[in-house]
């Protein structure tokens, strides 16, 4: 990285440090959003609507803004290109989003599309100070309820919520490979929910699992989302096939997706 540096023109150079200065003011502006966020505004909120229902929709509604914020603030500052296609496929209540994970600021880019968007996160993140707030009013699905953790997806859903699920659990490894946990696949077949799937690219690759922020690349990255046709789930529970065979099927299916980016129907 050091070598490739040295080699750009000073020009390059410049670029190169106003980016890295550019990506780490975003991820600032973000830490501290989400804390005054929660400090300030979601408790009036608490206190002005009372209907948790409501109170929920709107929170998350407000989380979207400030997601579309921060992405147009990673544009405007030079550090990223953008493009959406199918984005009026997101215009829909209760999908169910499965999207690959290269970058770390995937779920900012499909929160900022989706007015009511509820989305599997870590409880460590409700006790963080910078996403407390953000996460705890908007009541996003924790992935340690443990056995419920199924049914409360299902029931997110059912509710009207947009659930964002990343199936490998994690960001997609560098080389490219990945591997489906079949988590995702058994909320889809247990709730019998089409899929709504979305493939997320980004060129050059940055923010990926175990890159430090700074490492920025020698250009501005493109991110694309890709929002695929609805994959029915249907054809995956036919026959006599127990629930366990369908979910398997079905994280196979995914898995050839998203590496190659070829949605076919079912087989």
């Amino acid at each position: 990285m050091a070598e490739a540096a040295a080699m750009l023109p000073a020009s390059g150079r410049l670029n190169r440090l106003w980016r890295i200065v550019a990506t780490g003011l975003s991820f600032l502006a973000f830490g501290v959003g989400g804390l005054l966020l929660g400090v300030l505004v979601f408790p009036l909120i608490n206190l002005a609507v009372r209907d948790p229902a409501r109170r929920r929709r709107r929170a998350r509604r407000l989380v979207q803004k400030s997601f579309a914020f921060h992405i147009e603030l990673m544009r405007v500052l030079g550090v990223l290109t953008y493009e959406v296609h199918g984005r009026e496929r997101l215009q829909r209540e209760g999908l169910l989003i499965l999207a690959n994970h290269p970058t770390l600021i995937d779920v900012v880019f499909l929160v900022s599309l989706l007015p009511n968007a509820d989305c599997v996160v870590k409880s460590s993140l409700a006790r963080n100070p910078f996403t407390r707030g953000p996460v705890r009013a908007a009541g996003y699905v924790f992935n340690d309820d443990g056995a419920g953790l199924v049914e409360d997806c299902i029931a997110a859903v059912r509710r009207g919520g947009t659930l964002v699920v990343f199936p490998e659990g994690t960001r997609t490894r560098r080389d490219g490979s990945m591997q489906l946990q079949r988590g995702a696949a058994n909320i889809a077949v247990r709730g019998g929910l089409d899929v709504t799937p979305v493939r997320l690219t980004c060129t050059p690759m940055t923010l990926g699992k175990g890159e430090k922020w700074y490492r920025v690349p020698a250009r501005r990255f493109h991110v694309v989302v890709d929002v695929q046709p609805d994959l029915e789930i249907a054809p995956f529970l036919g026959g006599a096939q127990g629930e366990a065979l369908a979910a398997r099927q079905l994280t196979e299916h995914l898995t050839q997706y998203f590496a190659a980016g070829d949605l076919r129907a079912a087989t």
